[in-house]
Parts: structure tokens; C-alpha cells; sequence
């Protein structure tokens, strides 16, 4: 049973997730740019964040991981090494909490 107010994929995201926070990505990185920087660690998917107004990054996103091996390697290797010329924050992405609607 599922109610209209409760966001539409909560079950997709029912269990772990491993995503990693990516901050300080320049302007120009886009989603295929930053899931290459990340192959070598088993990069499932990447999203940048855009400002809704403009389109442009806003300079974070998010990478998706299968296990949290390969979270832990990539935060390990990838924090602080520099991704389109600027040197990336990685930290472990909090758990997405359940969103309402209205």
C-alpha cells in the first residue's frame, strides 16, 4: 500500500547505500566526468548538484558505490587529489532521509 504523499522510489532506497559526498568539484565537471575520476574504484553512478536557476554545477556531488570496500578506497584515495584541477573533499554521504510531498 502506498500513499501519495510519501516520495514515489522510498523502496529503492530501502536498504544500505554507499555514496560518497564530493565537494569542492570545479564548475565544468559534469556527471560522466566525475564517475571517470572514480573508475578505478567501481563507480556505479555519479550525480552533480545544479543550480536550479542557471543549470551550472554547483560544485558537490554524489558517487555510488556497490560495497562499502569500495566507498572506503575511494575516500582513501581520492580525498584531496586533484579532479579538473582543483584538489576534491570526499567524505561518506549521510543516508538520504524519507521526503514528503505536499
Amino acid at each position: 500500500m502506498s500513499a501519495p504523499w510519501w516520495d514515489s522510489d522510498w523502496k529503492d532506497r530501502s536498504g544500505q547505500e554507499y555514496r560518497c559526498y564530493v565537494s569542492n568539484l570545479p564548475y565544468s565537471a559534469n556527471e560522466s566526468s566525475l564517475k571517470d575520476a572514480f573508475a578505478n574504484y567501481g563507480a556505479l553512478s555519479s550525480e552533480i548538484v545544479v543550480d536550479r536557476e542557471t543549470g551550472r554545477s554547483r560544485g558537490f556531488g554524489f558517487v555510488q558505490f556497490e560495497d562499502k570496500k569500495s566507498m572506503d578506497s575511494a575516500i582513501q584515495g581520492m580525498n584531496g587529489q586533484q579532479v579538473g584541477g582543483r584538489n576534491v573533499n570526499v567524505s561518506e554521504a549521510n543516508q538520504r532521509p524519507r521526503r514528503w510531498r505536499a
